[in-house]
């Protein structure tokens, strides 16, 4: 993977190695695609302020999150699918993370289920909820992350009604992939993505089949998703949460002020600012638009995370300038799990280290924790 030096050239390789289907629907956002494409153009947009005659020789990237210490301010985010990104995709990723000392995230639609991932790696990771119409599965899905000793439950609340993602209507994409000769001849043309996903230990949604009802035979996430998930979930949902979970939770999708304010009242550990990777309210603002008045309203009462639209370790330290403790990576882990497995994840990892490092000694800035407004031009 030298030759690997950007998230770009990893989102290359995987494009060419991944499935056009299961590529485009972890690249691809809602609707026009507006607000995916504002979670890179406003970050770009963001100009660092480059400093001289500081003594920058030794800098500490390490930090605490959710109160769990890591070597980085990254998180890799839950990914649905990622298991169709590569075979056992989950499983991949969650060790890369823990290899470089940082947080790893397991998405309720995951291919390998929580037991799979938990049989495999040595050490706690974090589980990602969705709130369903029936609760007994979400009060078993609880469960069973608590038995597998998960260290934080992130209930995502940005997903109560699924936003179209063009692509995945027009791919017709459904898991495992649907026997028609456009996914045959695509299939056919990337046979070591084929073999990874046959050697892999699940094709299908792991956590979900064999314990919903109504699961078995729907392979469309559209169609599941328009079944399961739930419209009327309100904040007293994550109060219920609360008494059920013994540990840290950290709430993922909160974009406005208000919502912020309400979040920081519940007891939780950590709020993240996220639109969904632009994957639901198309025309809504770019996560790093709404960071730092959420940040200055709430900071000092509940940790803020972010998440939307980074691929470079400059665009973290844009982040952390703003207000955020850390950041959450989708799209920048998941181009290198397409492109090359465990392998892939850990040098996207190490790509977004790297450019941090030399960014925060450009800017004058010898410790994550000292990045502040002043980093900003």
């Amino acid at each position: 993977m030298k030759h690997v030096t950007s998230i770009d050239d990893l989102r290359a390789l995987a494009q060419r190695r991944v499935p056009r289907a299961f590529f485009e629907y972890a690249d691809h956002g809602s609707y026009t695609q507006s607000t995916l494409q504002a979670n890179r153009t406003d970050l770009e947009a963001i100009k660092l302020r480059q400093r001289v005659g500081i003594d920058v020789d030794r800098r500490n990237l390490s930090t605490t999150i959710a109160g769990e210490a890591a070597a980085l301010p990254l998180v890799l985010a839950p990914i649905g699918l990622s298991g169709m990104q590569h075979g056992d995709g989950e499983i991949l990723a969650c060790r890369a993370a823990q290899a470089a000392g940082i947080p790893y995230t397991l998405s309720t639609m995951s291919i390998d289920s929580i037991e799979d991932v938990a049989a495999a790696v040595e050490q706690p990771f974090w589980f990602q909820l969705y709130v369903m119409r029936d609760r007994g599965f979400v009060r078993e899905l609880i469960e069973r992350a608590i038995a597998a000793k998960c260290s934080v439950l992130m209930p995502t609340l940005d997903l109560n009604i699924l936003g179209q993602r063009h692509c995945d209507v027009k791919n017709g994409m459904t898991v495992p992939p649907e026997l028609t000769l456009t996914n045959i001849l695509d299939i056919a043309s990337k046979p070591a993505w084929a073999w990874s996903v046959w050697r892999g230990k699940r094709k299908t949604f792991g956590n979900l089949a064999g314990h919903v009802s109504g699961m078995d035979g729907v392979t469309s996430l559209a169609t599941w998703v328009s079944r399961q998930f739930d419209p009327t979930m309100t904040w007293k949902d994550i109060e219920w949460i609360r008494s059920l979970w013994p540990g840290k939770i950290v709430l993922k999708g909160i974009l406005d002020l208000e919502d912020a304010k309400i979040a920081a009242t519940l007891g939780i550990s950590s709020i993240v600012v996220s639109n969904h990777g632009g994957r639901q309210l198309d025309g809504a603002p770019s996560s790093i638009a709404a960071l730092p008045a959420i940040a200055d309203a709430v900071g000092n009462d509940v940790e803020v995370l972010f998440d939307g639209g980074i691929r470079t370790g400059a665009d973290v330290l844009r982040a952390l300038a703003l207000g955020a403790r850390a950041c959450l990576i989708g799209r920048a882990y998941v181009y290198g799990l397409g492109a090359a497995g465990e392998a892939g994840v850990s040098r996207a990892i190490e790509i977004l280290r790297t450019e941090l490092d030399v960014a925060m000694a450009l800017t004058g800035t010898t410790s994550v924790h000292d990045a502040r407004r002043a980093v900003i031009r």
